[in-house]
């Protein structure tokens, strides 16, 4: 007989049915108290196998009878926990065995080699809640662990954690079940299905992704929901997991919401309903196991298992099911929400205050037995922005056990931060361990006493599901040089390894020891550190690097501490450390702490001393203690506040412009208490931002920045906004109508644009991509907004601005209007549109010029000194130089001429180019297409292949300031874009943010003419054609001429063609960033995931050059092939030499991309936005040109 796991994984991932509500047939057979042996026992269903195992039999059949494949053990309740209120506690082994025998021989009846029955055992959550302290964690693991022992040995295929309602429940039946498992030597599938309440969390508080966080360390085989709702009320949970878990699904709902009839649950989803809902999730949600709970009878069993047979494309399913890659994240937890471990715009902060080791404070309030002021300590870390909290009760003399109980009892419940357990000793963490729910992070163990408590520290992570710290200590002591310190982690990986526990749960500890001392070997403890980190990153990627940053500075002045803590901490982080156990607020920004200042700490953290005749003339440690000396813990606060002299207004401005959200909203509040909110608004906070903007046009600012400034803007209108008297009261400087214009679905530009208006005070209707001119007018009637803005990328963009400049004169519309986008310059604007529209147009150079107009405009509108035809009639102090068409003589003569030249017909030419010669065929690899999946496309080549000065200049608009020297320029690029590009690209990995997919094949082909044939691989004949424009002079060249003739009508050459995306989920997740006014994100993540769609397209057109025998021509650097140095050329329909977009239908249609999900819309426009296609040309004068 087949095993459950074996069947579940199978290649072709059959759908699995579940059976339905065993407690509800029970209710639908009128039960009496006889039946379940006696009035003390009525109710206890499961008592049933013993008094009554023909009811339990029938039940069974029931279901099995309907089709279902999998039976659940009749033990729900069956823990000696639950007995117990019947007093039959003691025979719980009893009932477990008898009732997994009674399902095992139902099943064994039904079964058979191609439709196999297996049985589930059943273990419910019992009647207690470890999370609040209704039963400790080992007497309910010993509980499990008699139900589980029963079960195994009545004959089950497969554990079913049921109907969890707290995470630590759980992870004391998964503690129980894998020692069950180990001690029979077994192998048995593990199956946790959690409830979700209509609250839209677990019972105890724990929202999907922290319950899913929290379990994925586990072996466990399917994680889902059960009981509670309806399929409506879990669809969203069920949409998380299929996009971040790593298990098989599973979703067993009720018959929809109960309602109260007569004082009995009433279900009321029909088995119609449930089946049409779970078919959904199926075919949306790669659900491979359903059935049903409470409310759910054989007849709705039937209807599932029925969708078996109406599945229209298994082969869709099973290969849905098969490749199914999930965006899982790895974090810590607590019991409400998760934390990753890589934090976007900062090192995981561990908060490092509640710790006896190193306060005389928590040692006070431990003796005291103050357990609300260590709670309060917590409370105040997580104020201050701490990701994870350190737990350390290590004190002589009191029972730590016992406090890492009592302290961690009381975090779960009154903090939102995951833990981590702080201890030397194992019994210590496991105290803590068994009381949080969450998932923790261990610190920590080392190699100090050898492997057996290395081996010790690192099964309670395996066991526990948690991180853990490796701190570089062996039997030789504290690792000192960065060879000892690497050598170590090296150690630790091969036994970790060996053990599963995965790389990214593993944060190594460097340590951090001091440079203080002014002792000879301590000169380079930083400098040793700093390399390790460095070493260890670019060795084991996917590890942690964690430090306790004070230590370095052990022992100097307060104030010297925090400058040198700070320096220390920032070349850790350059060199690869993303977690620090620090006190956030007694770190200095870089921007605060003087030059002077930092050159000491450098020179003291790299041991820059300086001898003459062995006599040290300079030591940056004697300098760094001299320098703050004089000063105290208050001089401190005074210079981590700049803004302590600074107004109240100026530091509102201050916010705006360092893009800084801490602290804002204490300073808004005080705000409030002098201005009403629009005054703070449309003064202060827009000073700052005015501020941005000429920082931006000076280029003394880059748009990442502007952008954190814009969201800054964006959050202080969210806490000023509940205190506007009236719901209608306006923040608005004046209503600007932006689109991008039908056929075009670029919106980067048209984005950025809004951005940063709305967050100046304009009202922005964002009309979106692919716009109508009729939705542009119908959308101007309504809003009547004072100007509109058309963005577009394409050159046929700007044919439909013209038309749609028509379109608004017949509508009698004449507000300015801005046009923008990479397809316009300002000879266009000035001299084509602007002869066209009645009204006023701008050439919208950028954001910043669409800003400044609309403030010149507005300003002078409210001053009556605008005109919609005329424009500005006061230009003093107008900066601003709208468009203007030009009307010289020359310009009348050269229409005239253009006029005359409309009646010359000229005579096409067809004659190959005297510049390009007939060359040999190429010989193809293959006739026909392959597809790359993204497990076949190299990620670190496609890297080689990144554009990075498109990506900084072109798309990050991080261009070189005025009188920035090219060496500095590249320092800066070196030291902030390099790193902000590693930092996404991690991202990016981690989260599973891109699914790049290729498809490139060779056709049959000859040239006629100026035309190229394609015929089919197999049958040779003529399947498409594609026609080139000619030069009319110079070389005359034309693509066609890059190809063999025709022989005798059949082909000799071969036409390679390319299709390429980043896939979907790049683009959703573009417009999730924008829709989150995360927009430094969005032009950060937009603007790469565009340029590696290029870099793929060079990936495989580098592919095609290899295969067909030109790998000795390939560039060995970036610079050479964005300098297309190498044989033959790429070129994308829609460009000159190749100008009918509409061609790129045929190339599609014969490369048939929607293998991998691309296609071209009605507007000829590739979706995902994030794709691209080419021809190739292999010939060696093969070359970019204009027809």
């Amino acid at each position: 007989m087949v095993k459950f796991r074996n069947y579940l994984n199978r290649e072709d991932k059959p759908i699995i049915i579940f059976d339905g509500g065993t407690g509800t047939s029970f209710q639908n057979l009128n039960l009496s108290s006889h039946d379940f042996g006696g009035d003390e026992l009525e109710g206890c269903n499961e008592n049933l196998v013993l008094t009554s195992p023909n009811i339990v039999e029938k039940v069974h059949n029931s279901f099995l009878e309907a089709g279902c494949h999998v039976i659940e053990t009749n033990t729900f309740g069956a823990s000696s926990i639950v007995l117990d209120e019947y007093n039959i506690s003691n025979k719980a082994y009893e009932i477990n065995k008898k009732a997994a025998q009674l399902a095992k021989k139902c099943a064994n009846l039904y079964s058979s080699t191609n439709t196999p029955r297996f049985v589930a055992g059943s273990i419910g959550p019992t009647t207690k809640l470890p999370t609040l302290g209704h039963i400790n964690f080992d007497k309910l693991k010993d509980s499990y662990e008699e139900q589980i022992n029963g079960l195994i040995d009545g004959g089950i295929d497969l554990l079913l954690i049921e109907t969890c309602q707290d995470v630590l429940q759980i992870k004391s039946a998964l503690f129980a079940s894998q020692e069950v498992i180990k001690n029979k030597n077994i192998e048995l599938p593990i199956m946790i299905s959690i409830t979700m309440e209509t609250t839209g969390t677990m019972l105890v508080g724990s929202d999907i992704a922290s319950a899913l966080t929290i379990l994925e360390p586990y072996n466990i085989d399917i994680l889902g929901l059960n009981c509670a709702t309806g399929p409506v009320q879990m669809k969203e949970h069920i949409k998380y997991l299929a996009e971040n878990s790593p298990f098989a699904i599973s979703c067993i709902p009720n018959a929809g919401l109960p309602e109260n009839i007569g004082g009995v649950a009433h279900y009321k989803l029909t088995p119609l309903e449930l089946k049409m809902q779970l078919m959904n999730f199926i075919y949306d949600f790669n659900v491979q196991l359903i059935g049903g709970c409470c409310g759910t009878t054989p007849e709705h069993i039937k209807h599932l298992s029925s969708i078996i047979d109406e599945i229209v494309d298994k082969k869709i399913i099973n290969k849905k099911l098969s490749t199914v890659k999930t965006n899982f994240v790895p974090s810590a937890a607590s019991i409400y929400n998760a934390v990753p471990y890589k934090q976007d715009n900062s090192i995981l902060i561990v908060g490092e205050r509640l710790n006896a080791s190193g306060s005389k404070k928590v040692r006070e309030l431990l003796n005291e037995d103050d357990w609300d002021g260590l709670v309060s300590i917590a409370k105040q870390q997580q104020k201050e922005n701490a990701h994870i909290l350190d737990v350390n009760v290590d004190y002589v003399g009191r029972d730590g056990v016992k406090d890492m109980k009592e302290i961690t009892s009381r975090l779960v419940t009154n903090i939102n931060l995951p833990l981590m357990i702080d201890s030397t000793e194992a019994d210590k963490m496991e105290s803590g361990l068994k009381t949080v729910g969450g998932k923790c992070i261990i610190n920590s163990t080392n190699y100090e006493d050898g492997d057996d408590r290395f081996n010790q520290v690192l099964n309670l992570a395996l066991d526990y599901g948690a991180g853990i710290v490796i701190g570089t200590i062996d039997e030789d002591g504290m690792a000192r040089t960065s060879e000892k310190k690497y050598r170590i982690a090296e150690r630790a990986l091969i036994k970790t390894r060996s053990c599963g526990l995965a790389d990214y749960e593993i944060f190594f500890d460097p340590l951090a020891l001091p440079i203080s001392t002014g002792i000879e070997e301590d000169r380079l403890n930083a400098k040793s550190t700093i390399e390790a980190i460095s070493n260890i990153r670019k060795s084991f990627p996917d590890v942690h690097i964690i430090l306790g940053i004070s230590n370095i500075s052990f022992g100097l002045s307060p104030l010297s501490r925090i400058n040198l803590n700070s320096i220390f901490l920032d070349e850790c982080i350059k060199s690869g450390l993303d977690s620090a156990i620090i006190a956030p607020n007694k770190i200095l920004p870089l921007s605060k702490i003087s030059a002077e200042t930092k050159k000491l700490c450098l020179d003291l953290i790299y041991d820059r001393r300086k001898f003459e005749n062995e006599i040290c003339i300079y030591d940056p440690l004697v300098e760094l203690t001299k320098a703050f000396q004089d000063l105290t813990i208050s001089d401190f606060k005074k210079a981590s506040t700049s803004n302590k002299n600074l107004t109240l207004e100026e530091k509102l401005k201050n916010h705006i412009v360092d893009g800084e959200k801490i602290g804002l909203e204490d300073q808004l509040n005080n705000a409030l208490k002098k201005y009403k909110p629009l005054e703070i608004i449309n003064t202060y906070l827009l000073d700052g931002m005015k501020v941005v903007g000429e920082l931006f046009g000076s280029g003394q600012m880059q748009l990442p920045f502007v952008l954190q400034s814009a969201e800054t803007m964006k959050f202080a209108v969210s806490v000023l906004e509940p205190h506007m008297e009236t719901t209608d009261e306006k923040i608005s400087n004046g209503k600007l109508l932006i689109a991008t214009v039908k056929g075009d679905v670029h919106d980067i530009g048209k984005n950025l644009v809004d951005i940063i208006l709305s967050n100046n005070g304009f009202d922005v209707i964002n009309l979106g991509i692919k716009q109508d001119v009729a939705a542009i007018i119908d959308a101007q009637k309504k809003h009547n907004a004072d100007c509109i803005a058309m963005s577009g990328l394409l050159v046929k963009s700007t044919a439909f601005m013209k038309d749609n400049l028509e379109a608004f004169n017949n509508a009698e519309i004449n507000v300015p209007v801005i046009l923008g986008g990479a397809a316009l310059t300002p000879k266009f604007v000035n001299e084509d549109c602007s002869q066209i529209y009645k009204g006023k147009i701008l050439y919208g150079k950028d954001a910043f010029t669409d800003l400044q107009f609309m403030n010149e405009f507005m300003d002078s509108k409210k001053k009556g000194n605008w005109s919609n035809e005329n424009g500005f009639t006061n230009t003093e102090d107008i900066q601003i130089k709208l468009a203007s068409p030009r009307s010289s003589g020359k310009d009348k003569n050269l229409n005239k001429n253009i006029e005359k030249t409309k009646n010359i017909k000229l005579t096409e030419n067809f004659n190959r180019s005297n510049f390009v010669d007939e060359e040999e065929p190429i010989k193809a690899p293959f006739l026909g297409t392959k597809v790359l999946q993204d497990i076949d496309i190299d990620f670190d080549k496609l890297i080689f292949y990144l554009d990075k000065k498109a990506l900084f200049s072109g798309q990050w608009q991080i261009k070189k300031n005025k009188g920035q020297s090219v060496e500095e320029y590249n320092n800066y690029l070196e030291s902030y874009a390099n790193p902000l590009l590693d930092k996404w690209i991690d991202i990016i990995l981690d989260k599973g943010l891109i699914s790049p997919k290729a498809v490139y094949g060779y056709f049959g082909c000859g040239r006629k003419d100026n035309s190229l044939y394609l015929f089919d691989n197999k049958s040779h004949k003529k399947i498409s054609e594609f026609n080139f424009p000619r030069q009319k002079s110079g070389n005359n060249l034309c693509i066609a001429d890059f190809y063999c003739d025709l022989k005798n009508n059949k082909p000799e050459d071969i036409f390679p063609m390319q299709a390429v995306t980043m896939g979907e989920i790049a683009s959703e997740y573009s417009q999730e960033l924008f829709k989150a006014d995360k927009y430094s994100d969005y032009l950060i993540f937009h603007g790469l995931t565009v340029q590696l769609a290029e870099a793929l397209a060079e990936y495989v057109h580098s592919l095609v050059r290899i295969e067909c025998g030109f790998k000795s021509y390939e560039p060995t650097n970036n610079r050479e092939i964005l300098a297309q140095k190498y044989r033959g050329a790429r070129y994308s329909f829609g460009y000159p030499a190749c100008p009918k977009v509409s061609d790129s239908n045929i190339q599609l249609s014969l490369l048939d991309t929607k293998r991998i999900n691309l296609t071209m819309d009605e507007s000829e426009q590739l979706h995902p936005e994030q794709s691209t296609t080419a021809i190739i040309s292999l010939h060696s004068k093969a070359k970019y040109f204009s027809a």
